[in-house]
């Protein structure tokens, strides 16, 4: 793999910079996502409409990259939007600049490449938790393993998250 502190720096160098304010659509369910971006700062979420419900599956925070892979692999739109729950510092690109990189510099392919697998692995980890686990242990997990989102995101999407309400949230905090 790839130097990652050394393609973050280059990241900072051939992106945009921008601050983004908190509760900002980066990305919208159903439309093509035009940018790739790397959060310095700030915390985002993922998340689909159901039943006119928001559905909250994802937490995107600092190190991480904002973008549908839908749009940016496929040219397909989003499955998905992406809102920032704080003020957000991004480095973006566009997705065709992107594209471009990626064909120019082989280690910007190998390093794209291993985040998705990275990334792949995460999407496992969640999605199996969701069938094997109840509410209880996968907020506890999410405790242990991301303390931060805890004490970061407002409990109604983590209770959406977790795939309970609020109230079956604070029941689950109160027995700790």
């Amino acid at each position: 793999m790839p130097d990652q502190p050394a393609i973050i720096e280059n990241i900072k160098t051939l992106f945009q910079r921008e601050d983004i304010p908190a509760k900002s659509i980066l990305v919208r369910e159903g439309q093509l996502s035009r940018k790739l971006c790397y959060i310095e700062k700030g915390l985002a979420r993922i998340f689909f409409c159901q039943d006119g419900r928001d559905i909250t599956f994802q937490f995107l925070a600092e190190g991480q990259f904002i973008a549908s892979f839908e749009s940016l692999l496929n040219n397909e739109p989003s499955w998905y939007s992406i809102e920032t729950l704080e003020p957000v510092t991004v480095y973006s690109i566009s997705v065709v600049s992107f594209r471009k990189k990626m064909d120019l510099f082989p280690h910007v392919k190998e390093f794209y490449n291993q985040y998705l697998l990275e990334r792949l692995l995460c999407y496992q980890k969640l999605f199996i938790a969701r069938i094997k686990d109840n509410p209880e242990k996968r907020y506890r997990d999410l405790r242990e393993q991301s303390p931060e989102i805890i004490l970061r995101v407002p409990q109604h999407y983590i209770a959406s998250y977790l795939g309970i309400t609020s109230v079956s949230l604070s029941r689950i905090r109160n027995r700790k």
